[in-house]
């Protein structure tokens, strides 16, 4: 039997939290393929706070317990977002997954963080003495590790509105088209006026973390489309110098081979 608590509110919710050590649960579809003896679950299911989808002046605003398919079918998510979760396993998996549940693992191959560090997302934690809102980039510590205190609560992702609405490249390698998990993702977003970049992300899944490196994106601010995809080659290596490359279900060769290229196609492709 499972054991646990099925709150109707956020307030309740994080009131639990705040007392009981207990591990909170939307779509279960990475949480319940683990073996956690005498875990005590905290059911979000029914808290209508954590299921929708909304937006104010600077945000696109996604509840922690909004799913995949419920993403997929809002004309509020941006298309970056859209089509990184449109690769995201079987239809079973994005009915049930959710987008608390992705963040919250902390797994360098979670498609909709790929796509969150590159929209310059933002979490909104909660906790019965507050809230605080942190960047991706500060949430994410490592593998398996977040910058979450253990009396607090994932509420909802935010996406700045308008980074929302910059073109954006997105490529997604694996064994098979609609493979759980990838051996390589690039996303990227970027503003370009009279030819010039203005703004540049570019975020990888296959280096054993997701990382902004922001000082080399700065690098590309100012310059022409045309300069740098004449020397994508260039601009390609200060990224690849930074990155670190580990072996896993393909080797760490492999892996810099193609995040090589990507950078260097997604380079050729600004417009």
């Amino acid at each position: 039997m499972v054991n646990g608590y099925k709150p109707t509110t956020l307030q309740e919710a994080v009131e639990i939290k705040n007392r009981v050590s207990v591990i909170p649960y939307a779509g279960g579809t990475d949480l319940m393929v683990r073996n956690i003896p005498d875990a005590v679950y905290l059911f979000l299911n029914d808290i209508d706070e954590l299921r929708q989808i909304t937006q104010d002046d600077a945000y696109i605003r996604i509840g922690a317990a909004v799913t995949f398919t419920q993403a997929l079918d809002s004309d509020l998510v941006p298309p970056l977002m859209k089509e990184a979760i449109s690769r995201i396993a079987a239809p079973a998996i994005r009915n049930a997954g959710t987008f608390g549940g992705n963040l919250g693992n902390a797994s360098d191959k979670a498609d909709s963080v790929l796509a969150g560090f590159a929209l310059d997302g933002r979490v909104r934690l909660v906790s019965a003495s507050g809230e605080r809102v942190i960047p991706f980039d500060d949430f994410c510590v490592r593998r398996g590790v977040t910058n979450i205190a253990d009396d607090e609560l994932i509420a909802e992702i935010l996406l700045p509105k308008e980074k929302c609405a910059l073109p954006y490249y997105y490529k997604k390698i694996g064994g098979r088209s609609a493979l759980a998990i990838s051996r390589v993702a690039f996303a990227g977003a970027y503003e370009v006026h009279n030819g010039v970049i203005q703004a540049i992300s570019a975020t990888v899944i296959g280096e054993g973390k997701f990382t902004r490196y922001r000082e080399v994106e700065a690098t590309l601010i100012g310059k022409s489309i045309d300069e740098v995809s004449a020397n994508a080659d260039a601009y390609a290596e200060r990224f690849i110098e930074k990155m670190t490359f580990t072996r896993g279900r393909v080797s760490a060769e492999y892996r810099k081979t193609v995040v090589t290229n990507l950078f260097r196609d997604y380079f050729a492709s600004l417009k």
